[in-house]
């Protein structure tokens, strides 16, 4: 048999399937894979089931239905007073991963360099390839995870196509502040790199600290795509409702690669979505403050116990230093903790490309409170 695409054939199974699946065969609480234990708003939930029954269920517009599309430009504006032109400038994508693939897809010609930062979501690199592009790495280093300005000056160049960021980070958990925005949109400018912007957690961002997208730093408007989620704003991962906010000019391209992916998404989803991004302030004010009740609770637990926690900014997860408890590698523990403690987490040392760090690992808490206690319960029994 003639060989398969030798990029994505060199790939294993991801990490967080992986994990899930050792921790369904121990009877373990899964605290590796990134999503909730409870579903979004039922208010959501029953709009897309209405819209299920009553149709249509018939191909919408591939950018997306209007009333989403609508949606999205609002929420944009209210909350960082982008004005977008709902016509040009917003598509719907079946998720935020399809929406990096469009992107990177419809941006890069084969050959092109594109900067990402390290440690990266696990889909990243993978995309980066199979498109062409050839990823430039620059590292960055715990515990405060800060943006390495002097390193990325040295690794951008005028030929560099594009910049991949994600703030708040998965999986580091950092959010970058408004001076290191300040920079690397300078960055930008100077070097001509469009910047694409995975911003899927923008809605967890704790104590008090504020989501800044680059596209609204002076000069980036039309070199920026911006890339939302649905599947972490409202707690419904397994709806796969992305989209992407960007100038005609970038979206045009982008637009192309979705159309010949997905081409669309599913209206009653898209129906919902509308919906929850048009709720009250309240609502994201209260999904902020109860995960960072969590993030709380989880930390100081995991330093109880032993754990050298590192500070999150956002996003649904913590980082531990494990040095003090174990003085194997994270993998090795992830599968320890799994099979002995009965709780899962992920190394962090499989969101890098070459050798990482390997004593530090990943714990999700957008889990109930109780689920989170008993995690906790489990992890104090094995190293007590």
């Amino acid at each position: 048999m003639k060989d398969a695409n030798s990029v994505l054939s060199s790939y294993s199974t991801t990490v967080f399937e992986v994990m899930s699946q050792l921790a369904m065969e121990h009877d373990a609480i899964n605290l590796g894979q990134g999503f909730p234990d409870e579903d979004g708003p039922l208010e959501l939930r029953k709009i897309a089931a209405d819209a299920l029954i009553d149709g249509p269920n018939q191909y919408p517009s591939m950018m997306g239905i209007p009333e989403l599309r609508q949606a999205i430009a609002e929420h944009d504006k209210r909350f960082y007073g982008i004005h977008l032109d709902w016509k040009t400038e917003v598509m719907v994508t079946s998720g935020a991963t399809e929406a990096l693939s469009n992107c990177l897809l419809g941006l890069i010609e084969p050959g092109d360099e594109v900067v990402v930062l390290e440690p990266f979501y696990d889909c990243y690199l993978p995309l980066i390839k199979r498109a062409g592009g050839i990823p430039v790495v620059v590292k960055m280093s715990a515990p405060d995870w800060k943006l390495p300005i002097e390193e990325l000056n040295e690794a951008l160049h005028h030929e560099t196509k594009l910049i991949l960021i994600n703030s708040p980070m998965n999986p580091t958990g950092k959010a970058f502040h408004w001076d290191e925005l300040e920079a690397l949109a300078e960055l930008c400018l100077r070097y001509d790199v469009y910047a694409v912007c995975d911003e899927v957690y923008e809605h967890q961002l704790y104590d008090g600290r504020k989501h800044y997208p680059l596209i609204t730093l002076p000069g980036m408007r039309d070199r920026t795509v911006r890339i939302g989620s649905a599947g972490k704003s409202f707690a419904l991962t397994g709806w796969k409702v992305g989209y992407i906010c960007a100038a005609p000019e970038l979206l045009a391209p982008i637009s192309k690669a979705h159309q010949f992916t997905t081409f669309t998404t599913p209206p009653n989803l898209q129906k919902a979505v509308a919906a929850g991004l048009r709720k009250d302030q309240s609502y994201f004010d209260g999904l902020t403050s109860e995960l960072q009740e969590k993030r709380d609770y989880l930390s100081k637990g995991l330093a109880d116990i032993g754990f050298e926690v590192l500070h999150s900014d956002g996003t649904f997860f913590v980082t531990a230093d494990i040095s003090s408890l174990y003085k194997g590698r994270d993998e090795e523990f992830c599968r320890y903790i799994t099979t002995e403690a009965k709780v899962a987490a992920v190394p962090i040392s499989v969101f890098y490309d070459a050798e990482g760090p390997t004593n530090l690992v990943r714990f999700c808490f957008s889990k109930r409170m109780e689920v989170l206690e008993e995690a906790l319960r489990r992890l104090k029994k094995a190293f007590s």
